[in-house]
């Protein structure tokens, strides 16, 4: 599969060395003058708008992992895919209405040193090793791996070296410009991504013969959000159940996701950012899934190797010259996705284990150099754990990374839960939920990912159901440990000064919650 390279003319090589050196240079103009006003690199001096949010989010979100992984999921079994993006909604809510005005009023620039504020520094360190583990196997991992994977299907080169350039490349933009650099870049490569795939979907189209013609030649189960509860792929009970667990860790508590809404000017301009983003994931159907739809009925030759569904679309229909755009599209989710994940990896390690426990009073500069070792090391790590992933066999790409989030999630959406809704939860019950809790949920994972695989022992139940079963064991868990706790250590700092939601947010929302309504009528009832 390596006919976009011989597809290549001198124009595209063109197009890409013209976008890379670009990259480079915002990167580096925004470096110089923030060395000039002494900022960090983290959280952009506070000085993000909403449509800087809404794209930087959407951009971390949207991988490459969404081309490949929902156009193979479109090719494989339809619409089903578009509920991880539209059930999103529910918990954009939760960020936007109870997390995000409770992050911003304690004023901290990571999770962990909000849970360190309510529970103690043991806390704090716990959560901050755990987000790390969390942003480098779920964040710059797979997004590398799936990266990789589109690298290796464009240029034919072996997982390693196709890896190793991409992390390279990131690593030296975000080092060159932190948070503000990435969040500049992202406005502009999503309005790219967006303008490539909606012109795939209407190229498709127009070969297919329209709407109606491609209606008329896939399954009528193809068009259905919800499938029956005995579906293989997707059953309704396991996203119903099993997607929230997850969901809540995601938008919720992954610094990588919130660390946009932190660098926010206002309350309402974070606000106003994740409302943005849910409006960007209902575009997920003709971005991401109908190129995968569209091409299971001009290319069902592909069969069981649907994870080369984007790709075949982009070399059969698309002119000579724009396939370097393309590639353009891809090195621009990679660096963002990439990009943001080493920015929050070295965000936490900088504020929440450098500076609290090694050296408190490290200066703005020492801490920028902390940040970029940090950079450096996590690259390294994320070239290993890609190539280990790209070992596990037996589920495609959409599939790995649901689980693997679904495995991590679990101790964390407990934890926040709890601490935001039940001010009795304990320092105790908190602390064994992060750290045995994780163990415990980690281990099941190995078992289920690599020990007995499920494609091998049908025993299993669907990964988002697991999911499910370790977050209702965790929660029942902390809830007995915080009841019987003798001692309860708790910290609780008064919300009163928490700010307030302006109507103009309320109504937006208001606006996106029946918009996503009519979408689940209009593809359930159809």
């Amino acid at each position: 599969m390596n006919s976009i390279y011989d597809k290549l003319t001198t124009l595209d090589f063109i197009i890409v060395a013209i976008y890379l050196v670009t990259l480079l240079v915002i990167g580096y103009v925004v470096s110089v003058k923030q060395s000039k006003k002494n900022e960090t690199l983290f959280l952009a001096g506070n000085s993000l708008n909403w449509y800087n949010i809404g794209f930087n989010m959407w951009g971390t979100n949207v991988g490459p992992s969404s081309l490949l992984a929902f156009a193979s999921i479109g090719y494989a079994t339809g619409i089903v895919a578009g509920n991880f993006e539209w059930y999103a909604f529910v918990f954009l809510l939760l960020l936007a209405m109870v997390f995000a005005p409770r992050y911003i009023a304690s004023k901290v620039s990571t999770m962990p040193e909000y849970m360190g504020k309510r529970y103690g520094d043991s806390t704090q360190t716990i959560l901050a090793w755990y987000a790390m583990v969390k942003i480098l196997v779920s964040w710059l991992s797979l997004g590398l791996f799936s990266g990789g994977i589109l690298v290796r299907q464009i240029l034919g080169i072996p997982m390693w070296q196709s890896v190793t350039v991409l992390v390279i490349f990131s690593g030296i933009f975000t080092f060159a410009g932190g948070l503000k650099a990435i969040a500049k870049v992202n406005v502009f490569q999503m309005i790219l991504l967006i303008v490539v795939s909606l012109t795939l979907s209407y190229l498709g189209l127009q070969k297919v013969g329209g709407i109606e013609a491609l209606i008329a030649k896939t399954p009528a189960n193809f068009w259905n959000l919800v499938q029956p509860a005995n579906d293989a792929h997707y059953p309704w009970p396991a996203i119903l159940l099993g997607y929230p667990v997850a969901a809540v860790a995601f938008f919720c508590t992954d610094q990588s996701m919130v660390q946009s809404v932190l660098g926010a000017k206002n309350l309402e301009q974070g606000q106003l950012g994740v409302n943005f983003i849910g409006w960007l994931k209902v575009m997920a159907l003709p971005l991401f899934i109908l190129p995968g739809i569209l091409c299971s009925v001009l290319y069902p030759e592909l069969g069981k190797n649907s994870d080369l569904a984007y790709m075949t679309m982009v070399t059969n229909l698309f002119p000579s010259g724009m396939n370097g755009l393309v590639i353009c599209v891809l090195i621009a989710v990679l660096v963002g996705t990439i990009g943001s994940s080493l920015n929050a990896l070295s965000t936490v390690f900088t504020n929440d284990i450098y500076v609290k426990k090694i050296n408190p009073l490290a200066t703005i500069k020492e801490q920028i150099k902390i940040g970029r070792i940090t950079i450096a090391a996590g690259c390294v790590f994320a070239i290993l754990i890609a190539i280990a992933i790209d070992n596990i066999k037996g589920q495609n790409l959409f599939n790995i990374f649901q689980a693997v989030l679904g495995f991590l999630a679990p101790s964390l959406s407990v934890v926040f839960l709890l601490s935001i809704f039940w001010k009795r939860t304990t320092k105790k019950a908190v602390n064994a939920t992060l750290s045995w809790g994780s163990a415990f949920s980690l281990f099941v994972g190995v078992l289920y990912l690599w020990i007995f695989p499920a494609d091998v022992y049908s025993a299993w139940p669907h990964f988002l159901l697991i999911s499910f079963y370790i977050f209702v064991t965790l929660l029942v868990a902390a809830i007995i440990i915080s009841l019987t706790d003798k001692n309860p250590e708790t910290n609780f700092v008064s919300e009163t000064d928490v700010p307030k939601t302006s109507k103009r947010v309320k109504i937006l929302f208001a606006l996106l919650g029946l918009t996503i309504l009519s979408l689940y009528l209009i593809f359930n009832f159809n």
